[in-house]
């Protein structure tokens, strides 16, 4: 055999473990790409749960309107999956939008009692003008996210 018999075949041997490797490291991507769809769909089934109970709670009585407003909306941030055309949560972002400000926690309790009841005073007077849209948003979210 000549020097480039040898070289030739070399190359082709070199080219087809190349091939073999990259073949392995697309099944590997693949692979991997499959587990974190699959961990994002229980991600999105789980806050789908999540978010139907805080409906049904704020439904029955059992969470305030604003509080569940902004956990429900906080939910809907991180939840990736399909939603019905007709799902309508602005009303959520708009209770969001207009408590963001309040503290929270230490916070709240580190206010004097004139600007925690301002805030509250804010608080009851959105419970009051946006009480039926946020039943109406919860009782459309209690039947579901999806399609």
């Amino acid at each position: 055999m000549t020097t480039f018999t040898w070289l030739a075949a070399a190359g082709v041997i070199i080219i087809v473990a190349l091939a073999a490797y990259a073949y392995m490291l697309w099944k590997k991507v693949l692979a991997r790409e499959a587990a974190q769809r699959a961990v994002a769909a229980d991600r999105n089934q789980r806050l789908e749960g999540d978010i139907i109970i805080l409906a049904n709670s704020l439904l029955e009585g059992q969470l305030p309107l604003i509080e569940g407003s902004i956990r429900i909306k906080v939910l809907l941030d991180n939840y990736y999956g399909p939603r019905r055309a007709d799902l309508d949560v602005t009303v959520f972002e708009r209770i969001y939008d207009a408590t963001v400000h309040i503290p929270t926690h230490q916070g709240w309790k580190d206010l004097g009692k004139a600007e925690r009841q301002l805030h509250e005073q804010q608080m009851e007077t959105l419970e009051r003008d946006h009480r039926e849209e946020i039943f109406s948003a919860a009782k459309n979210i209690s039947r579901g996210l999806g399609k």
